[in-house]
Formats: structure tokens, sequence, C-alpha cells
């Protein structure tokens, strides 16, 4: 038969297991946000990079459209005689100046007299345009009518002037190429660029780059970037509505798009994984102290070798010390003083607190126990915890400690803290019982926590101790500074003892009594004092 593993040690693997649990769920966490993170940076960069390509290749297409305008408007209001040697050599020179402008003729009714340009004739004389507008424009978009060779040319005439334009010439499809971007794999230097794009004018197809692209047009797509991980592929589209309506649609591979990235992803990648490593180790270093803790914890309590020190509790009005409190202290092997703010929550977790309750209450018993019976009228408070109020073992070792002793009950005072009061009615069963018996009952650091009027009426409690903050706002602007008086008058209604934590200063201590506060503790009588030390105070006091 196997042997069976000791409850410390289970427990210490639970708790691995919980800390390695907190990790991953840490780990898993941080990839999940980073990378959600990364990929919103990157498209929102994406968007805005073809959001201005495609806003610069709609206002090129557009001053181009515009400029071809206005060029028809200074060659119709031209004096030149049309077709003369003078004329013919403007529309040359404004052929030239533009490059996207392909020819520039001039019409006498249905006929083309005299033009310039690389076409000529019957080419620009298609069947019906494609749209006429009422400053008298007629225009022919791109299409099987318009082409001359393998460049379907976009067609405009105004008065008796005309302009064919390459529209190839108006999307620039060097701006396609993103540099940054870098050569794409597989992509031999002199290869063209596998992203597309398209012009739409007026809801019409003015260009496509390349040529033979199939590229969606804008009215089956949203506004904005569209990705489509099954196709492999991201579109987007962007519109202007300036002079002319116009809609540009880009078409990319995912590829390109991750490989643009790749960089800034690596980098960002990196840094989220050292993120996460040292999450892990932070984790892990915080569970094993807190492990290594709560076993050398739950060692000391079994071996009694947590110290106790005590605090005098003070008459206000005639300085005398009447009562203490004990507390806890706890120092690990190694000399290292842990904080009670530590090792209390610690126990609590680990649910050792009884435990440590207990270990306090035989130390009062052996380092104080001759004091107490030599001075009947003198306590010790003893702070209990909620899960103290829940344990079967508690009323049992009282009654033993006191036995054993010979003390009454009444030589221990119970401090409970404000959450106590609202856990449960085993708490107040147990409590009057408590009471019953002979032993004081006190509310710790009150109005810090969950009590009102109607929980202290309906417990059975001797003592309210006053939190060390409203002390220390005494007679200032502070709001504690004007709660303190209600929980003073409150106090006085029930009929209930006060003790006023924290005291400082001799200003307070005065403030305090004059207001009816009967006893106090703080630095200004004693830090906490091991026992032999409280002796030696008590005898001068």
């Amino acid at each position: 038969m196997a042997p069976l593993r000791h409850p410390t040690t289970a427990r210490r693997e639970r708790a691995v297991l919980i800390a390695l649990l907190i990790a991953m769920a840490g780990v898993i966490s941080l990839i999940t946000l980073l990378g959600w993170y990364l990929w919103r940076e990157s498209v929102v960069a994406e968007e805005q990079r073809l959001g201005t390509l495609a806003e610069r290749l709609g206002h090129q297409a557009e001053d181009a459209l515009v400029d071809a305008r206005s060029l028809l408007q200074d060659l119709n209001a031209s004096p030149l005689v049309r077709c003369s040697p003078a004329h013919i050599a403007t529309l040359q020179q404004e052929a030239i100046a533009r490059p996207y402008i392909r020819a520039i003729g001039y019409w006498q009714a249905a006929e083309r007299r005299c033009g310039v340009g690389f076409v000529q004739g019957a080419a620009l004389t298609p069947p019906s345009a494609s749209r006429i507008y009422d400053n008298g424009v007629v225009a022919w978009w791109p299409s099987p009518d318009t082409a001359v060779g393998d460049v379907e040319l976009f067609l405009m005439r105004l008065g008796d002037h005309d302009v064919a334009i390459d529209p190839r010439l108006l999307l620039d499809a060097g701006a396609l190429d993103d540099p940054s971007a870098g050569q794409l794999p597989g992509q031999e230097g002199g290869q063209e660029s596998s992203q597309q794009a398209g012009l739409w004018v007026e809801g019409l197809l003015m260009v496509s780059v390349p040529a033979n692209a199939r590229v969606p047009a804008p009215d089956t797509l949203p506004p904005g970037l569209t990705i489509e991980g099954g196709n492999g592929r991201i579109l987007a589209r962007f519109s202007l509505d300036t002079v002319f309506p116009m809609d540009v649609v880009a078409v990319q591979p995912s590829r390109q798009f991750v490989q643009r990235y790749l960089p800034s992803l690596a980098t960002a990648s990196l840094l989220g994984l050292a993120l996460v490593v040292l999450w892990v180790l932070v984790v892990l270093r915080v569970s094993r102290r807190r492990l290594s803790l709560t076993a050398e914890l739950r060692s000391a309590i079994d071996s009694g070798a947590i110290d106790v020190v005590y605090q005098p509790i003070v008459d206000l009005q005639s300085g005398r010390c009447v009562g203490a409190e004990a507390l806890a202290r706890w120092q690990r092997a190694g000399g290292e003083h842990i904080s009670p703010d530590v090792f209390i929550p610690l126990a609590e977790s680990g649910r050792m607190i009884t435990n440590l309750t207990l270990t306090l209450l035989e130390r009062v018993a052996g380092e104080l126990g001759g004091l107490l019976r030599e001075q009947p009228g003198f306590t010790v408070n003893i702070n209990l915890s909620p899960q103290d109020l829940e344990d079967a073992r508690l009323p049992q070792s009282l009654d033993r400690v006191l036995t054993d002793a010979g003390l009454p009950a009444n030589a221990l005072k119970l401090e409970i803290t404000e959450r106590a009061l609202v856990d449960s009615d085993t708490s107040r069963q147990l409590l009057a019982e408590l009471r019953r018996r002979g032993h004081q009952l006190a509310v710790d650091d009150f109005g810090t926590g969950y009590s009102s009027l109607s929980y202290l009426e309906s417990f059975e409690l001797d003592t309210l101790k006053l939190d060390k903050a409203f002390v220390d706002a005494i007679e200032t602007h502070a709001v504690t500074s004007s709660v303190i008086i209600h929980i003073i008058e409150m106090a006085h209604s029930l009929q209930l003892n006060m003790v006023a934590e924290g005291i400082e200063s001799e200003h307070q201590a005065r403030w305090l009594a004059a207001n009816g506060v009967q006893l106090g503790q703080g630095y200004l009588y004693s830090r906490p004092l091991p026992a032999r030390a409280f002796r030696r105070y008590l005898k001068g006091h």
C-alpha cells in the first residue's frame, strides 16, 4: 500500500497547483490582450495607410479631370482660327504638357476636323455618351467602344473641342507599392506588385491597375477595411465626394499586410513574451514565498514559536494602567520580523487562525497568570477572528486555560471585529454564551467596517473601541472628526465603555477624556511590550 501524503504536503501541492493555474490564466490573458492590441493597431495603421493612398489617388484623378475640363473651356474661348497652324501648335503644346492626354481635337458639327496626339479620326467617335452634364460636358467612360488597341480611353467633349485621356495614368501604379514593406516572398526583382486597385467615378469604373485586375465594385464593400481570411486578401474602400463622386478600392494579399507590419509585430511580441515571462516569475516567486511563509507559520504555531507583546490600556482620567491588549508577533528563523498585516491574513486563509488564537491564550495565561491573579480587576484583551467564532474548540479551550491558570473568566476580555457581528447566527450564539460565562466583549476598530446601531443593539457587548483613524482626526476639518462625536454619543446611549486606539498626543487624550471616553491605548503611553518589560511598566503606573 502506498504511504499517505502528509496533509501539509497535500496543501502545499494544492497551493502550487493553484499558483500555476493563476500564472497560466495570467499568461493566457496577457497573450490574448497583446494579440488583440497588436492586431487592432496593425489594422488601424493599415486602414490609415490605405485611406491616405486612396485619397491621394482620388485627388490626382479628380485634378486631372478638372484640368481637362478647364483646358476645353480655354480652347473654346481661344480667338485662334480653328485648324490653323497656330491653333494646331497650341493643341500640341497643351497635349505635351499633360502626360495623361493622348489626343486633343476640334469638331465642327459631327465631324472632327483636326487634332493632335496619338489617336485620330473614327476612333474618337463612339456611338453614345456615358454622361451628358448640364454644363455641356459630354463624357464617354472607358469601354470597348473607346478602345484604341488594348487601351480603353476616357473621352470628354465640351463645345467644339475634345480630349482623349489614358485612364491608366490617372491611377499611379507606383503609389500602390509601399517601399517599407520590402520584397514579397517569391517576388523577384522587377516583378510587379500583387496589390490591385480600381477607380470609380460617379459609380462607373474609370480604370483598374493592373488592367486585367478583378477589383470588387465599391457598392459591394463597406467603407474602410475588410479582411477576407478565407480568400487571403485585404480589401479597402474609400470614397471622395468633391467635384466628382469617386471611389477607390484597393486589394492586397494578406501576406503583404503581415510582412508590412512584421517588424513591429515581432518587436511587440518579444516585449509581450518578456512581460509574460516576468509575470510567471513574479507569480511563482510570490507563490513560493507565500507557500514558504504558510509552512513556516504553521510550524511556528504548532511549536509555540509565536511571541506575544502587550500594549497597555490606560484610564484617561487617572492615567493608571488597567489592562492590556495581547498582540501576536512572529519572527522567522532567520531573524526576519513578519508584520501582523501579513501573517494574520495568511493564518486566516490557511485556516490556522484558531490555532494561533489558542496559542496566544496559553502564552497569556503562562506569562501574565500571576499578575491577573494578584490584580482581580486587571484584564487582558484577546483578539478573535470570525473563524474563531465558528470553531467549537474555542469555549472548551478558554475554560481549560482559565482553569489551569486559576483565573476567572472576566480576566480575559474578548475583542471581535465588526465583520464578526454580521457573519452568522452561529457567531451571535457563541458570543452570547461566552458573555454568560463571564467574559467581557469588545468591538475592535469600530467605525471602519459594517456595524450600525442595529447590530450593536442586537449583540450583548461591553466595550466599543474607537479606531485610530477617528483619533487622528480629532479637532481637524476631516469628515471623521465630526463622526467621532456621534460614535461617542451612540456608545453612551448603549451604556458601552469606550477605548480609544492610537493615542499619540496629550491633546488627543485630553479631548477624549473631556468627551466621555474612559480608556485609551497608543504610543503616548507605550508601544507593545514583551511580558517582562510590561510588568516593569506596570510597576511605574
